[in-house]
């Protein structure tokens, strides 16, 4: 080990980290003696992979607790590199927390969208797609690369009424689109928000709003696009103009749109090929809500397999 002051935070409180990486490998004995961590068994080689990673996110401030020492035992059974995926920061927030992404899924979405023009991000409820659009669009705002955000989703029901919503048509919208605004509100404070909304920087807009517009230097994003037909799809699709990106969010096992005429649906299919444009599948490793959560998605998967 590099130093003494990292030992603490590395084994947990009575060694709880340490005994926790020996349930996950129960193959491998770990040993601590002084600064020097002891690793026998099958899984040495993966075993001593870990503990450096653990040791790089240590070393960059980064907290290790319960549960991102499952995820960083998770990325390593994947071969993948916490160290890069956990201290990528895609944006700092106004309350002054960083913005990162929390899974090896996560990073490879967040890439995807500084990559590519359109980016599809494809997976269950939890796995942060609306959230790190969110993200990405104000840090690309902030750092001058678009004029404005456009934040729309389709109005379709689910298993409500928009007719016994009280107001006029713009307030019976208003609570389908209110997870984006609360996704804004987490990035920039309320009042910077509300300036933003008043100057017409960020516009939040049911799908039916954007037929006949071209949407230049945007950063536009789609959310629960699995509730588009495939003509609404298409339409969207066709208002890209120059220096605009779009991300496209959406759950394929929750389509409330009518006879599930999803325009998400067949899509990748349609699309595969285009340059600029990727498709990133999320799945229950990537929620990061409560554990149970992931428990649920996981069944579901499951099922759907069978």
């Amino acid at each position: 080990m590099p130093g003494q002051h990292l030992l603490a935070s590395l084994c947990g409180p009575r060694d709880v980290h340490l005994r926790s990486i020996e349930a996950a490998f129960p193959e491998a004995a770990i040993r601590l003696r002084g600064n020097e961590l002891l690793i026998r068994g099958g899984e040495a080689d993966r075993v001593g992979r870990l503990f450096e990673e653990l040791v790089a996110l240590l070393e960059r401030g980064q907290e290790l607790d319960d549960v991102t020492l499952t995820r960083v035992i998770a990325m390593v059974r994947s071969d993948e590199r916490p160290s890069e995926v956990l201290t990528h920061q895609v944006l700092k927030s106004s309350r002054g927390r960083h913005v990162r992404p929390k899974t090896a899924g996560q990073k490879r979405y967040v890439d995807a969208i500084a990559e590519n023009i359109i980016t599809f991000g494809i997976g269950p409820a939890g796995t942060g797609k609306s959230w790190l659009a969110v993200a990405m669009a104000v840090q690309a705002l902030q750092a001058k690369q678009v004029q404005r955000i456009i934040l729309t989703r389709p109005a379709v029901e689910a298993g409500e009424r928009l007719g016994f919503l009280p107001g006029d048509l713009m307030a019976k919208i208003d609570p389908y689109l209110r997870p984006l605004y609360d996704a804004l509100y987490d990035m920039v404070d309320t009042e910077g928000a509300q300036k933003l909304l008043e100057r017409q920087v960020v516009e939040v807009a049911p799908l039916a709003f954007m037929r006949g517009r071209t949407l230049n230097n945007s950063f536009i994003i789609l959310d629960e696009a699995q509730n588009t037909t495939p003509e609404q799809m298409k339409m969207f699709l066709t208002r890209i103009g120059f220096g605009s990106k779009v991300v496209v969010t959406g759950d394929t096992t929750q389509v409330d749109v009518p006879d599930g005429r999803s325009g998400l649906h067949g899509l990748e299919k349609v699309l595969t090929g285009i340059d600029g444009l990727s498709f990133v599948h999320l799945g229950a490793a990537d929620v990061v809500r409560h554990r149970i959560v992931a428990d649920i998605v996981a069944a579901y998967e499951e099922r759907g397999a069978k």
